[in-house]
Order: structure tokens, then C-alpha cells, then sequence
């Protein structure tokens, strides 16, 4: 035999080893979360795959294979991409600003021609965390804990943050910053800069509602307060949730059997309110079957993220974990009315390539960390130590 052909055989080897190792239980969990939505677009189609669950489980299935490639990668070449990826992300941020598609009164995406338009806030998502992972894994516990170096990650954060919520996308622009600071406080940020921080926020709360957000997300936020003052308009879709849910009651109405969706009552049903749907025809418990399973990918990655023997990988892990957690826990609220309507779909259960494919692509960076839990990523010599 050849030394190439032996070489060869190692090389495949070591990928079949590598994709073994993938969470066999965590791919379970993403597959029924996935699965369950298609079942309820289904419903909510007349029983018919069009134009919903079909196209949910192809892209799915794309994004499932993704996912197991991008697990197989070295975590050092996570490392390495970290900082490119967030610049251009921020340039595809900036772009969107001077010549980015104008869609209901938001400007938001870009547009590729044939190739259709995306969302780069999508991308920053993934970058903003490789990047803050990887500023953090040259920093010295020390300077983490309290210093002048943390100017650096909060303009890291609050740059892409402004930006997104310029466009106007509140939602988004909450998720980077939920996500960025909980990777911040898991690097070892002291508590007394967290205390002071939350008491600042509270204290600008009031101001930020009054002169910074657009009359929209004022509105918003004005009739998540009291949704029965405008039953008809702006808290119609609040109010038509909670029928939904409450109608559902512990059993539900049965599969395909829900009004408020089914007659279409309920806006959004396929996307920012499958919750709701899922409450109406499922009931208590088949809402605390889907919850169960969120929390288990969210334990399982978690998990992951403390094996891992690199801070890069147990930060970047764990703050992929925390965008998923922040998306189950917005919508959630947000269908209950415990939260304004800030247009944060249930993530895989809700219809929507984008954020599939931008949550699939974290967890093929979490899957990653575990492959490849005992690898050591080095601080380079540019890196801030």
C-alpha cells in the first residue's frame, strides 16, 4: 500500500471518528423541536405541506447537514476566523445603512440580486460571539474582572447593537446585547460592574423609551402594557395570542382543530405566534413537551461549553447557547404578554430560513467544541493580553 493511500485511510478515519462524537441525544432534541413545526404549519395549512411545513423540513435538513460539517472543524480554525467575520459583519451592517432594502418602514437586508436578499444582523449573531470568545481567551483574568480593556468589548457590543436598532429591529438588537453581555459576565466580569450596569440601565430606561425609540416600538411597549385599549389595532395580536393559549386549555382543541389559528384570527401563526398555535391544539402539556426539549438542547450545550479545556471554546459555546436561550425565553414572553411584540420567532419551531440556518451554524460551532474538547487554542501574539 502507498504511504498516500495509508494517509488517505488515516485522514478518513479521523473524520469518522470526529463525526462519532457528535451529541447523538442533543441532534435528537433539535430534530423533534424541528419537526413539531412542521407538524403544526401543517395544521395550519389546511392539512397541506405547502406552503409552509415542506419547505421548514428541507431547509431544516440542509441546515442539519450543515451543522454536522461544521462540527468536524478544528476549533482553532473557529479561533482564527473570529475577528475577520466580525469586521465583515460590521461592514455588511454599515452597507445595510447606505444601501440596504427598504421593507415596511425597515431597512434591514441586503439585497444579492438572483441570489435573493439577507439579513447581515444574521451573521453578526455568530460573529459577535467568536469575536468577544476570542478577545477574552488573550485576556488575563484580572483585566477581565475590571479594567480599561473592557471599553473594548463594549464598543464590540454596543456598535452592531446601535446599528440594528437603527434599521429599526429592536428584537435583534436585544439579542446582541443580551448576548454579548452574557459573555461578558462569564468571562469574569466583577459583580460590582454588573450591579452598577443594571442600575444604570434601569435608570435610562425611561428616556430611552420617550426620545430614542420610533413611535412604533413606543406603541409597542404602550399596549403590552395594556393590550385591552386598542383590542382591534395595535393590541390585537397580544390579545388573540392569549385567547389562543388560554383556549387551549390542559389537553388543547386537538391537531388541526385550534379557531383562533385556524380561521385565522390569530396573526403571524406560522412564525413569531406558532407558540400560541401549538398552546391552542396541544394545551399545557404539549407546550411543556416542546419546553422540555428546549431546555434539554439548552442543558446539553451548556454542558459542552464546560468540557471544553480552551476558554475560547467554553465562552463561544456558551454564548451561542445563551442567543438560543434568549430566543426561547423573548418569544415565549412575548406570546404570553409578558414582553412587547419585538418579532423574535421560536427558534426551529417557528417558519423562517434565516434564523435556521443562523442557529443551526451555532450549534455546528457547539458541536465543535465538543468534538474537539481537548484541543488547546493559543493566544496569538497579536492578541490583547
Amino acid at each position: 500500500m502507498s504511504f498516500a493511500g495509508l494517509t488517505s485511510r488515516t485522514e478518513r478515519g479521523r473524520l469518522i471518528d470526529k463525526v462519532v462524537q457528535i451529541d447523538g441525544v442533543f441532534c435528537l432534541a433539535l430534530i423533534l423541536i424541528a419537526v413539531a413545526g412542521a407538524l403544526m404549519m401543517f395544521s395550519i395549512a389546511g392539512s397541506s405541506w405547502e406552503p409552509w411545513a415542506a419547505n421548514h423540513i428541507t431547509r431544516f435538513g440542509v441546515a442539519f447537514v450543515l451543522m454536522a460539517v461544521l462540527a468536524v472543524i478544528d476549533l482553532r480554525v473557529w479561533a482564527a476566523i473570529a475577528y475577520p467575520l466580525y469586521a465583515i459583519s460590521l461592514i455588511l451592517l454599515v452597507a445595510v445603512e447606505l444601501v440596504g432594502d427598504v421593507r415596511l418602514g425597515a431597512q434591514r437586508w441586503l439585497d444579492l440580486g438572483p441570489l435573493g436578499s439577507f439579513q447581515p444582523s444574521e451573521i453578526m449573531k455568530l460573529g459577535l460571539v467568536l469575536a468577544l470568545g476570542r478577545f477574552y481567551h488573550g485576556l488575563s483574568a484580572e483585566r477581565a474582572r475590571l479594567s480599561w480593556w473592557l471599553l473594548v468589548p463594549a464598543a464590540m457590543i454596543g456598535v452592531p447593537t446601535l446599528l440594528v436598532a437603527h434599521q429599526p429591529d429592536l428584537g435583534t438588537a436585544m439579542l446582541l446585547a443580551l448576548t454579548g453581555l452574557t459573555v461578558v459576565i462569564l468571562a469574569g466580569l466583577s459583580w460590582k460592574v454588573i450591579f452598577a450596569g443594571a442600575g444604570l440601565a434601569l435608570a435610562s430606561l425611561p428616556p430611552f423609551i420617550l426620545f430614542v425609540l420610533h413611535d412604533y416600538q413606543r406603541q409597542r411597549i404602550l399596549t403590552f402594557m395594556n393590550p385591552e385599549s386598542d383590542p382591534s389595532g395595535t393590541g390585537y395580536h397580544i390579545l388573540q395570542s392569549k385567547i389562543a393559549l388560554g383556549s387551549g386549555g390542559l389537553l388543547g382543541k386537538g391537531y388541526g382543530l385550534g379557531s383562533q389559528s385556524q380561521l385565522n384570527f390569530l396573526p403571524e401563526k406560522q412564525t413569531d405566534f406558532i407558540f400560541a398555535t401549538l398552546a391552542e391544539e396541544f394545551g399545557f402539556l404539549g407546550c411543556m413537551a416542546v419546553l422540555f426539549l428546549y431546555a434539554a438542547v439548552i442543558f446539553m450545550a451548556l454542558r459542552t461549553a464546560s468540557l471544553a479545556h480552551s476558554h475560547f471554546g467554553r465562552l463561544t459555546a456558551a454564548g451561542v447557547t445563551s442567543t438560543f436561550a434568549l430566543y426561547v425565553l423573548i418569544n415565549g414572553a412575548m406570546v404570553m404578554g409578558m414582553a412587547p411584540v419585538v418579532g423574535v420567532p421560536m427558534p426551529l419551531l417557528s417558519y423562517g430560513g434565516s434564523v435556521m440556518l443562523t442557529v443551526m451554524i451555532g450549534f455546528g460551532l457547539v458541536q465543535s467544541v465538543r468534538v474537539h474538547r481537548y484541543t488547546e487554542v493559543t493566544a496569538s501574539k497579536s492578541s490583547l493580553i
